[in-house]
């Protein structure tokens, strides 16, 4: 399957702005081939503790652009929505895969980042996520999930692909990088981290999303600038790595 990483700045609050912004792009990564597209966390709004302004009601206007941009284009599209929880004043940090023919499923984000207060205003996930999209074994994360390496250990031997999408600071670059690269290392696995560029409510984003291999190769890296990355990514290779390095068996 070929996968399209497009790093993107965010218009900060207008959803209407910044998915007119990604119109083009996301055909543009079909066009090339692509039959998945990953958009950044919060991708539409840009990433807050506050949810008032920027929360949706589940089927709200930012999952119907989903919905359409993935028919149109015969793709799956997978980014993070602030949608409403049913506890008054909470929401959920969630992670949308959209497929072309109407198919939704979804990942709520089990780590809330508390340094920064998210824990105050969205509720965490209570369980992983592994869905199979074109025969790939696929688990999404958000963001601060990078840091819990237990989590992907949970879902290593049942995953080929690891998808992370971020609105990760550039303060904490190295980071980001460093946890993308090891995570595939340590899974054997493919990782697909997508970060936003430019600034917003104080923060500035240097991207640096990546596709790697599960042998911790770079497929694909961009830094600062909006950029679309492609690779291809087959269960196939996974598998092949897996049995050279029967690393996985000794976990303990």
């Amino acid at each position: 399957m070929k996968v399209a990483a497009i790093q993107h700045d965010i218009a900060w609050k207008d959803a209407t702005g910044t998915c007119d912004a990604l119109r083009r792009r996301i055909a543009n990564a079909a066009a090339g081939g692509a039959e998945m597209v990953v958009l950044a966390e919060m991708f539409a709004t840009g990433y807050t503790v506050d949810p008032a302004e920027i929360a949706e009601s589940a089927g709200g206007p930012i999952q119907q652009f989903m919905q359409q941009q993935a028919s149109e284009h015969s793709i799956w599209l997978l980014g993070s929505v602030a949608v409403w929880s049913t506890t008054p004043g909470r929401a959920i940090n969630r992670l949308i895969a959209q497929g072309p023919r109407g198919e939704r499923f979804h990942y709520d984000k089990r780590h809330p980042f508390s340094y920064a207060g998210e824990h105050l205003h969205y509720l965490p996930g209570d369980s992983l996520e592994t869905l199979e999209i074109g025969g790939l074994r696929v688990t999404p994360l958000v963001c601060y999930d990078l840091r819990f390496a237990d989590d992907f250990w949970e879902r290593g031997p049942g995953t080929d692909l690891f998808v992370v999408v971020a609105n990760w600071p550039i303060t904490r670059r190295t980071h980001w990088m460093t946890l993308l690269r090891a995570r595939a290392i340590e899974n054997q696995a493919y990782v697909i981290g997508v970060n936003r560029v430019g600034s917003a409510d104080g923060l500035s984003y240097s991207g640096d999303s990546a596709i790697i291999d599960p042998l911790g190769q770079i497929l694909g890296s961009a830094e600062v600038a909006e950029a679309t990355l492609q690779a291809e990514v087959t269960s196939e290779t996974v598998a092949q790595v897996r049995a050279a390095f029967p690393f996985l068996q000794d976990r303990r």
